[in-house]
């Protein structure tokens, strides 16, 4: 979350223009981020986008640095929750039907916040906040290949790729929506998360058909 500034002794954030508050300014900003990059991005740059004053933009944001990390964290708090909403399932649900109900929540996340995790996407670890985002995606990828070899150990995946290999196939699936996906299209999120789910774990071929000989 953005921290409002605050005047010394006084706990209370101040109110900046009405109609802008910290949500919207973040908003902004990421729309702005993702539009012309976020290093080439000024806090006079948000200003202008806001029709406000850069003075205006400190009563909401202490610096551009924390709209990105507010912006990353945004993105990652999700990713991470949905991992633990399938952790917290339990033993009696399976591995294999855990992986399925993060795929399909991390596609759901997706959708809903878009533009921060395209924001997250496009992260090299130019700043300090930019690492402590990489670092964190290391983490959840680390879980979600944890949780592709438990599938495995229990035999509801093929063990002949490297769970790791799987995890990036199919989460790299998932990420690349954020180069096509829009919710206003005529995709629901619902057909969207089911038609991902399928295809990861059920594949293309129909139930009853052979594979066709490769071509040479």
């Amino acid at each position: 979350m953005i921290r409002m500034a605050e005047s010394a002794g006084d706990p209370t954030p101040r109110r900046g223009r009405p109609g802008y508050d910290g949500p919207t300014v973040l908003r902004r900003a990421i729309e702005v981020f993702n539009r012309q990059g976020y290093e080439a991005t000024s806090i006079g740059d948000l200003a202008r986008e806001l029709g406000l004053t850069k003075s205006a933009i400190y009563h909401h944001v202490p610096s551009k640095e924390a709209l990105l990390a507010a912006a990353l964290d945004e993105a990652l708090d999700g990713l991470s929750a949905a991992i633990e909403e399938a952790a917290n399932e339990g033993p009696e649900t399976s591995a294999y039907d855990r992986l399925r109900t993060v795929v399909r929540r991390s596609v759901e996340i997706l959708a809903d916040q878009l533009p921060a995790v395209t924001l997250l996407l496009r992260v090299r670890g130019n700043s300090e906040v930019e690492l402590a985002a990489l670092k964190r995606r290391r983490v959840i990828d680390d879980k979600l290949a944890s949780l592709v070899q438990e599938a495995v150990d229990e035999g509801s995946l093929r063990a002949d790729i490297p769970p790791e290999v799987i995890s990036r196939l199919v989460f790299g699936m998932v990420n690349s929506l954020v180069e096509w996906y829009r919710p206003e299209g005529p995709v629901s999120v619902e057909d969207l998360s089911n038609s991902i789910v399928d295809l990861a774990f059920d594949g293309l071929t129909t139930k009853s058909s052979s594979p066709l000989p490769a071509s040479r």
